[in-house]
């Protein structure tokens, strides 16, 4: 193995973005721009430093200073946008980038988003009001929640990573961001009226009391609550003494990252809530399907992940054993009361392992002790080696998974937790998140005959649409940007670090009997890039993204060449 040790790993370096909200939002929204609509019509090329891309429906060159040049177009910017005005260049702000990328997509696809514009000054004012927040707030002790805590600027391939319904007064005492912790509101529900499903001890365990004969107790989210709090359906069950409101009480629990999934430190569990919320793309609420579909995969997942963790020890899933909500007969509140619960991290941890977020691992934009930079500070600095160790744990599992089992892992950067060592070396990788999990029907037919065509539907994807999810999720979204964040500190180890994951992809295609997919993926077709940018234009469900394709630099031949 090739080994190579970064200078300045033990900071981010004099080269670290400007981190203020318009900048952010400009360079997240130029992302956006080259991946899915420049790129693909080969309208960008890098010139001088600089990135120029066209907009061709609308006639608009664009450029950005960069810092560096990456090998699958993922470049990091380091200055303003600019326009080309004559022979000279004139600054552009976010907003008027915004609307340059709202008219070209409204002449691509001859359909309008009267909502995009406010969704990404919406997500714009929630990174300004964080920064803002952050700059008082003390960080929490616990490296995970730290780690849970500090994304606040998000995924830098969303066009609007950090919208959220409502006023930053809505949101502002339970965004992870600002460091909330809060105590959940509890509902007193005639037994009659309660759904659940699976095992809920760990639910049962948080709860402050029993509940009165005849009741059970449903914690729900305190801005759920106040969401609600109009609601037809809830007032009439409260006015008929079905359902009593017994206040707020109970431990403190954490936001996480994904915003309505709370952590509970001292128990080890999570509850993911409903939220009447749009985050990002979807209004968060649980679908009647997912409620039961989360029991239904834990399921027939626990025997998969056995066997996954006696042949790679060291990764894990969480477990998602029950759920709970109010079954009046109305669907909405049904949906928006269910909560979920999810076993926690100690269980699976070995000794002196701690648990890290991999998306704060990943972070374009550091700000915390979970950052690659500063794990690798705590050892030698070997970038390769551990860059190793990473790929070791990450992708033969979620691969195998895949391949071996049927089954679509969904490991993006918010639903992997990184165990690290004293050292900062990669020890364990926990997968988390049923709701993105799904099953090729082929090898589990006679599991999914057995449940109800409403869950049975949406636990499924057909394998070509399932390959397009695990390549991504494992591949662009989480390896890729684990890379980048690696070649941040030295660029010049961009191709070594790509030339590992080749390395490990090959290494289990030939004990996988060299499947088709991953034989192609060696041989270099690109690799699929889901279009968030067109998702939220075409308001489409996630489950139904398209991709565009990226160069892939898996491939034999591909130029191993330094970058920038």
């Amino acid at each position: 193995m090739t080994t190579g040790t970064a200078p300045g790993t033990t900071t981010v370096g004099a080269s670290a973005p400007v981190t203020t909200a318009d900048t952010v939002t400009a360079h997240t929204l130029l992302n956006c721009l080259l991946r899915e609509v420049s790129a693909p019509e080969h309208q960008v090329t890098v010139d001088d430093d600089h990135l120029l891309l066209r907009l061709p429906r609308r006639g608009i060159l664009l450029r950005s200073p960069l810092r560096r040049v990456s090998l699958i177009g993922a470049h990091r910017f380091r200055g303003p946008v600019q326009r080309l005005d004559d022979d000279s260049w004139t600054t552009v702000s976010w907003r008027e980038l915004a609307g340059y990328i709202q008219d070209e997509l409204e002449l691509r696809t001859g359909v309008g988003n009267e909502e995009f514009l406010a969704q990404v000054a919406d997500s714009r004012e929630t990174i300004r009001t964080a920064l803002e927040e952050r700059a008082a707030a003390t960080p929490h002790t616990d490296p995970y929640v730290a780690s849970e805590q500090s994304l606040v600027f998000g995924h830098r391939f969303h066009p609007t990573p950090k919208s959220r319904t409502g006023d930053p007064a809505d949101w502002l005492a339970y965004g992870p961001e600002t460091g909330a912790r809060f105590r959940l509101r509890h509902l007193a529900v005639r037994r009659h009226l309660v759904r659940q499903e699976g095992e809920l001890h760990e639910l049962d365990a948080l709860l402050p009391a029993a509940a009165e004969p005849g009741f059970a107790v449903l914690p729900v989210h305190p801005w759920q609550f106040r969401l609600l709090g109009e609601d037809e359906a809830l007032r009439a069950a409260m006015a008929r003494g079905d359902v009593t409101d017994t206040g707020v009480s109970g431990p403190e629990l954490v936001p996480t990252a994904s915003v309505r999934t709370l952590y509970d430190p001292e128990s080890d569990t999570f509850l993911k809530f409903s939220l009447n919320v749009r985050l990002t793309n979807c209004v968060r609420r649980h679908a009647r399907y997912e409620l039961s579909g989360a029991v239904a995969l834990n399921r027939l997942l626990q025997p998969v992940f056995t066997a996954l963790a006696g042949r790679f020890p060291g990764c894990a899933l969480l477990a998602e054993p029950g759920y709970r909500t109010l079954d009046t007969g109305d669907t909405a509140l049904l949906e928006g009361l269910g909560v979920i619960v999810r076993s926690g991290l100690r269980h699976h941890l070995r000794p002196g392992v701690t648990p890290l977020l991999a998306a704060a691992v990943a972070d374009e934009y550091p700000s915390g002790a979970a950052h690659v930079s500063r794990l690798l500070a705590r050892g030698d600095g070997d970038v390769l080696a551990w860059w190793d160790a990473y790929l070791r744990l990450l992708l033969p599992p979620v691969l195998a998974a895949y391949f071996e089992h049927g089954v679509v892992l969904e490991p993006h950067l918010q639903n992997v937790v990184v165990g690290v060592r004293a050292d900062g070396t990669p020890a364990q990788m926990l997968f988390r998140d049923l709701e993105g999990t799904k099953l090729l029907p082929g090898p589990h037919r006679s599991a999914l005959a057995d449940l109800p065509e409403d869950v049975r539907g949406p636990l499924t994807y057909d394998p070509e649409r399932g390959w397009n999810r695990v390549a991504y999720c494992l591949l662009v979204n989480h390896t890729a940007e684990v890379l980048g964040a690696l070649a941040d500190l030295d660029p010049t180890l961009e191709p070594a670090l790509w030339g590992l994951v080749r390395d490990h992809l090959h290494a289990y295609a030939r004990t996988a009997a060299q499947p088709p997919r991953l034989r192609a993926l060696l041989s270099g077709v690109p690799l699929p890039a889901k279009a968030n940018l067109l998702l939220r234009w075409s308001r489409g469900a996630d489950r139904h993204a398209g991709y565009v394709p990226l160069p892939s630099p898996l491939g034999a031949d591909f130029p191993r060449e330094a970058v920038r």
